[in-house]
């Protein structure tokens, strides 16, 4: 089998839709030997920040001198940037070969289980699989794997035994599939705890708080809270944040390079992560000092959230793509850019909830300029401008990804701020398109 029948086998499994439910992604990973039993497994549940307190967990374990293996979804610059191992300052995406031979193995797998009754495996299913396969081979210490989507029926709550469970900040998205509150989202979120595997949640909604308690206690695992209230002296630059964590005596200053208010809360986060992997990892000749968790939250990098891509003008991506994550979008912008003229790029995909996206957005841009996403669901930039349009004046539609890049830098002077944000389906083009422009423009210098 080549790359390209490989690619071609997960791409064509897309036909089978994105299925809730367990039933599959166990039959599959039973006759592949179960790999994920033999993986030592940190699972991150929640709305919005699981990538980037996933990057800073990934970081404070390679510090600490450990071979980290990560699965995280959606990607934004590579398909193969899916399943990642970092080691030592390194990340490395999975190789061509790796997928290769791992499809080798799954493909036949699924048509017997098609001819033994059961559903074809979807996509996401395969690749779960294929991570699993993949970086056991690849004999990481530890895998840090992101729930694709809720957390209760995803296939990567396949797993029985996590050293610890981590939530990220829950909110408002894929009503359609999860449910119409937050309670209800929460519910299924907390699905992904298990028996006697230390909880890790950032604080939030008081409902959601007890929701993941209850189900913790049900479960007799301990319930533990990185308490943002307990930062203070924060200081924020484009090049660093300071801040001081917790507020007693054993108080420490830590320094972050991912940009945000909200991206603190996701390092303290990842701070009690280490706290608790020392208690339970203490017998089996794993440790991690403090140094590697200063030095850890200080290398951690993770691209398309508020990356800084262009100063001369400011030009800069991020993932924003529902309710939440807006609302962090604007503070982080309030806090560095107050004053400055805005120039909004903006595109989504259809089921996300662009209404509130835009009215928490949009009345702070001088200009808004709407594209329409290379994704089967993707919004059209025409009905996106129409919305906009009831917040800002100066609105443009541009259909697609190059004719906004124009526009944004024909309305640009040096002092001014272009930030494009929504769905990730579409960042990754963007940055091609940019550094391509980069290029022409250096080679005529």
């Amino acid at each position: 089998m080549t790359y390209k029948e490989a690619k071609e086998f997960i791409e064509e499994a897309n036909q089978y839709g994105s299925v809730l439910g367990l039933t599959s992604i166990t039959e599959l990973l039973k006759r592949l030997d179960n790999p994920q039993n033999h993986l030592k497994i940190i699972h991150i549940g929640g709305t919005n920040g699981k990538g980037s307190t996933g990057a800073f967990i990934t970081s404070i374990l390679t510090a600490a001198g450990y071979r980290v293996g990560r699965y995280i979804s959606p990607t934004v610059f590579s398909y193969r940037e899916k399943i990642q191992i970092s080691e030592g300052i390194n990340t490395y995406y999975i190789t061509k070969e790796g997928i290769q031979e791992a499809i080798e193995r799954i493909k036949p797998i699924c048509q017997e289980m098609v001819n033994d009754g059961y559903d074809h495996p979807t996509t996401f299913e395969i690749e779960t699989a294929m991570t699993f396969i993949y970086l056991l081979s690849q004999q990481v210490d530890f895998l840090v794997l992101e729930v694709g989507m809720g957390g209760r029926l995803d296939a990567t709550n396949v797993i029985a035994n996590p050293i610890c469970t981590v939530f990220t900040s829950i909110s408002m998205d894929h009503m359609q599939y999860l449910g119409d509150s937050l309670e209800k989202i929460a519910q299924e979120k907390a699905g992904i705890i298990k028996p006697k595997s230390p909880v890790i949640s950032c604080n939030q909604n008081s409902a959601v708080i007890k929701i993941l308690k209850d189900k913790a206690d049900e479960c007799k695992s301990s319930f533990i809270i990185a308490d943002f209230n307990n930062v203070h002296k924060v200081e924020y630059s484009l090049e660093e944040t300071r801040f001081i964590y917790p507020s007693n005596k054993e108080a420490q200053e830590f320094k972050i390079r991912l940009i945000g208010k909200h991206q603190v809360k996701n390092a303290i986060l990842a701070i009690e992560v280490a706290k608790v992997l020392n208690k339970v990892l203490n017998n089996h000749n794993y440790f991690i000092s403090d140094e590697a968790i200063l030095s850890g939250l200080y290398q951690a990098k993770w691209d398309g959230r508020f990356q800084v891509l262009d100063t001369k003008p400011y030009f800069i991506i991020d993932g924003a793509h529902n309710e939440e994550a807006a609302i962090n979008l604007r503070e982080t912008v309030e806090i560095y850019f107050t004053n400055k003229r805005l120039i909004f790029m903006i595109g989504v995909l259809e089921d996300k909830d662009y209404k509130s996206i835009l009215k928490i957005m949009a009345p702070l841009a001088d200009t808004i300029i709407t594209l329409t996403p290379e994704n089967h669901r993707a919004l059209a930039s025409d009905k996106l401008a129409n919305e906009a349009r009831l917040y800002c004046e100066r609105v443009f539609d541009c259909g697609n990804i190059e004719q906004a890049l124009e526009m944004a830098y024909a309305e640009a002077k040096a002092d001014n701020i272009i930030l494009a944000f929504g769905s990730l389906s579409f960042l990754g083009s963007l940055v091609k398109i940019l550094r391509m422009r980069k290029e022409k423009t250096y080679n005529k210098n």
